[in-house]
């Protein structure tokens, strides 16, 4: 018998025949052997084979965890990121994934070919890698929508987004069962093999967990980060085809890199929002950044564009909203002056608009800037005159980084809420005891709440929560926004302290002016008390289903957007 070897094919059966090519060698043996230089060939494609499927598996299971952490930043710049929005992505994720799990076990027994397989995942990844390009017109028409609330559009713009994950997340979830299929070759291993399985698919996806929220997002956006995991995972699967399949079927999909390649070129720096005056944008680590300007205004937004974060104006610091309240807090005590302040932090530092006011009003004091996302930061820096001398900034956790301080301040300002974006440890008995044992004797605490109309809880909460460490509290709505100003002294103070204070300090002409607007502000809207409730802790806070019923019932009643 004659055993033909190929440059390219390994051994194969002849017919005796001489070779037809140079590359071809003839080796006579005797037909004993035969067989034992066949298994060994098996043998040696399947473990290439096993190899190469393990390999495919984890990087699908890495490929679908970043295309659901990429789809949450993609609709989160327009929808926000609240919990209603990733627990509708996640939801849905896992329901496709569920139909691909359920069809990738029926087309494997259909067609057990690493082939089929092969196909089925390179029509997965080019689909995945061009989502977030046929999103884009949806959700610029969406990102518009928002501006006005239109809520029909809205809600029309976020089903037809998710569904347009159904596809590409279908088939991804087809691979693990149709690969099982395809190593099981002894009944009595179907469990190793679906462990192994399995598992290599999980530790994929934990790898795909952090790799786009890392790295690719806040380098290169999230665009690209859909168009380079799903290039590399049609990669995987065309370098399959070729190897299991065929060279020719593996060339009847190159046309698919081909086409991503020209759609992420096409699309290139086009801004995901056509908002009037935007001048910049950007992705981070947390959030999609918008500067806009408006009337000689610099506005900074983030994610859905609901809220102004920080304002810089060159010729006024006097902006109507929260940022310029936090001064006011020291005048509950009798008899105070703006040269007692000698530290305040600020919780939530944005791009520093309540810090340019504090280093207006009480001159160089020391302030500790604590925000968690360093772009916004540079942003600040870049467009905002973050550039004060006294300001320390610490890039991390609020509470975290607050609780590690060395310092006692007269003033911390917290600015970390808005609706539906309120950390739930940032308003616990626990955190504001960490902030009473950062405090002066004689020093307050000042949280700048959102709020809709007629609907207090999340304040009476809040205020509940705070009085149970402080114990005394002050309450005042900012008109014309939707945002309450909290105020919480470490010593028991009164509310006339404050009036007096107003009419000292109205006298003195040495006194900054935006003092003086604040403090008159905050005294015409003074709110009376508030409702005892329950009292939130590090183990039980409900914030979010608070916040998530404040929120739907305000749109569903077509309420204005958040000003603030």
């Amino acid at each position: 018998m004659i055993i033909k070897y190929s440059a390219y094919a390994g051994p194969s059966l002849s017919s005796g025949l001489p070779p037809k090519s140079e590359g071809d060698r003839l080796i006579f043996l005797p037909d004993h052997l035969l067989s034992s230089v066949y298994n060994l060939r098996i043998l040696y494609n399947g473990t290439i084979m096993k190899r190469y499927l393990l390999f495919t598996v984890f990087v699908s299971g890495m490929t679908t965890l970043a295309a659901e952490l990429a789809a949450g930043r993609l609709i989160g710049n327009v929808f926000g990121t609240s919990n209603l929005v990733w627990a509708s992505i996640i939801g849905l994720i896992l329901i496709y994934l569920t139909l691909g799990y359920f069809l990738g076990g029926k087309w494997a027994d259909a067609n057990p070919t690493p082939g089929a397989m092969y196909r089925i995942l390179a029509w997965g990844a080019f689909t995945i890698g061009l989502v977030p390009y046929i999103a884009g017109p949806v959700l610029r028409s969406a990102a518009t929508a928002f501006e006005a609330l239109s809520v029909g559009i809205m809600a029309g713009s976020f089903i037809a987004v998710l569904i347009l994950f159904s596809v590409p997340i279908t088939l991804l979830g087809a691979i693990s069962p149709f690969a099982i299929r395809l190593l099981v070759d002894d009944t009595s291993k179907a469990g190793q093999v679906s462990g192994q399985i399995y598992a290599i698919s999980t530790l994929g996806s934990f790898i795909g967990t952090f790799i786009p929220t890392l790295v690719t997002i806040p380098t290169i956006g999230t665009k690209l980060t859909f168009f380079v995991f799903g290039l590399f995972l049609l990669f995987v699967a065309l370098a399959g085809l070729g190897k299991f399949s065929s060279q020719r079927e593996m060339f009847t999909f190159m046309w698919m890199p081909v086409v991503l390649a020209l759609v992420a070129v096409l699309s290139a720096g086009q801004a995901l929002k056509h908002s009037a005056g935007q001048v910049y944008e950007a992705e981070s680590a947390y959030n999609y950044i918008q500067v806009q300007e408006s009337n000689g205004f610099t506005l900074l937004k983030l994610n859905d564009g609901q809220g102004i974060h920080s304002i810089y104006h060159p010729d006024t610091l006097n902006y109507g909203g929260p940022w310029e309240q936090f001064l006011v807090g020291p005048f509950f005590y009798a008899n105070r002056k703006p040269q007692d302040i000698k530290r305040m932090a600020i919780v939530g530092l944005a791009a520093g608009t309540a810090a340019r006011q504090a280093a207006a009003v009480y001159g160089d004091i020391a302030i500790d800037g604590f925000e968690l996302d360093e772009k916004i930061v540079e942003v600040g820096e870049k467009y905002f005159g973050l550039n004060l001398p006294n300001l320390t900034v610490h890039i991390g956790d609020g509470r975290l980084n607050l609780e590690r301080s060395p310092y006692q301040y007269d003033i911390i300002a917290v600015d970390a809420y808005r609706p539906p974006y309120i950390p739930p440890h940032m308003t616990t008995q626990e955190f504001f005891t960490i902030i009473a044992s950062h405090l002066t004797d004689s020093g307050v605490l000042t949280i700048n709440v959102g709020s809709v109309p007629g609907d207090r809880r999340l304040i009476d909460g809040l205020a509940t929560t705070i009085g149970t460490v402080f114990p005394s509290i002050y309450i005042m709505d900012i008109p014309g926004t939707l945002n309450t100003m909290i105020f919480a002294t470490k010593q028991p103070t009164a509310r006339e302290n404050f009036s007096t204070n107003l009419v000292a300090l109205a006298a003195d002409p040495n006194i900054h002016p935006l003092l003086i607007a604040a403090m008159s502000s905050t005294f015409t809207n003074f709110k009376d008390g508030y409702t005892t409730t329950t009292v939130f802790t590090d183990d039980l806070a409900p914030i979010e289903w608070i916040v998530n019923d404040m929120v739907v019932s305000f749109v569903l009643q077509g309420g204005l957007e958040f000003l603030q």
